[in-house]
């Protein structure tokens, strides 16, 4: 099972937002890079940003809720 990235942040909380949106679909969801961002300013852009990713089965519905979201609060 690969992990594939569905959603870069460099907001810790809005990562968190988007990985319990994923979870409450039943999408299940890991937030990479966050501790790393927190502990050292800066360091989440030469990280590219906090990941939110999921396993590839679920990746294009995962992008798909995203967008919807996005699309929802625009």
């Amino acid at each position: 099972m690969q992990l594939v990235t569905v959603f870069r942040s460099f907001s810790p909380a809005e990562a968190q937002l988007i990985r319990s949106r994923l979870d409450a679909a039943d999408i299940p969801a890991e937030v990479v890079n966050e501790l790393a961002a927190l502990s050292m300013d800066g360091y989440s852009m030469a990280t590219g940003g906090i990941l939110v990713q999921v396993p590839d089965d679920y990746a294009e519905e995962a992008k798909a809720l995203i967008e919807a979201a996005n699309d929802s609060s625009g």
